[in-house]
């Protein structure tokens, strides 16, 4: 984004209001560059930001829904980046409302456009609460659903890790957490928090399991039950 637009300006201070807990200030600096907005592209990052200061989760469902059609009517390169966060936003909102088969919708597609998200902390944050969506809103999304191909917790299940290997993985990072072995985590819970399914997911979690299991600081029963959750089928 142009830091020089006034809207980004605005909205840069807004940020800065709710860093130091001015959430009112925040508010009306947000609404401000909703105000002055001289596009659409210029009324999505507005709204995005209106939509994170709304008393009820039907505004900030209605604020989200108007920063996505905002940018579909941009359709340019200035907003491809935006998608990912705009899906997570809508589908944390649906969830607060109990619509969790809408929802699961709505990670479902930031999950298709992950990519576009920047590199970094903020595109780790993206995929990692889109992962996390997924799972939560899955089983309760296909229940809502009216039949087999239509059910939208279908595409869920090539997004998720093999139930089996899941729970062994979970115990082991549980293990983990419980005497703080901090090496072990740093190197698998990125992995494992943004694992949405695709063969470089499979690949990275694969590798940051070896790579613990190749240091060998684990106890020996860590150890000996590391190396067959990495032999299993599900991550080959």
């Amino acid at each position: 984004m142009d830091p020089e637009l006034p809207v980004v300006r605005l909205c840069v201070e807004g940020m800065r209001a709710e860093a130091d807990g001015q959430a009112g200030r925040a508010l009306g600096l947000f609404q401000r560059a909703w105000e002055i907005a001289a596009d659409d592209y210029e009324a999505c990052i507005a709204a995005h930001y209106l939509a994170r200061h709304q008393n009820s989760p039907e505004e900030t469902l209605r604020w989200n829904q108007e920063c996505l059609e905002r940018a579909d009517r941009v359709g340019d390169a200035r907003v491809d980046g935006f998608y990912p966060s705009l899906y997570v936003n809508l589908g944390q909102a649906c969830r607060r409302l109990g619509r969790t088969a809408e929802a699961h919708t709505y990670f479902a597609r930031a999950a298709e456009r992950v990519g576009e998200a920047p590199e970094g902390q903020y595109g780790d944050w993206n995929r990692f609460a889109i992962a996390e969506g997924l799972r939560e809103t899955a089983s309760e999304s296909a229940a809502e659903a009216l039949e087999g191909e239509d059910a939208v917790g279908g595409d869920s299940a090539r997004r998720h890790l093999d139930a089996a290997v899941d729970g062994r993985v979970r115990e082991l990072l549980a293990r983990w957490c419980a005497r703080a072995d901090l090496m072990a985590l740093a190197l698998t819970l990125p992995a494992y928090l943004g694992y949405l399914g695709t063969e470089g997911d499979r690949v990275r979690l694969r590798s940051a399991l070896h790579m613990v299991h190749a240091a060998r600081r684990l106890p020996d029963d860590e150890q000996s039950e590391l190396g067959a959750v990495i032999g299993a089928t599900a991550l080959e």
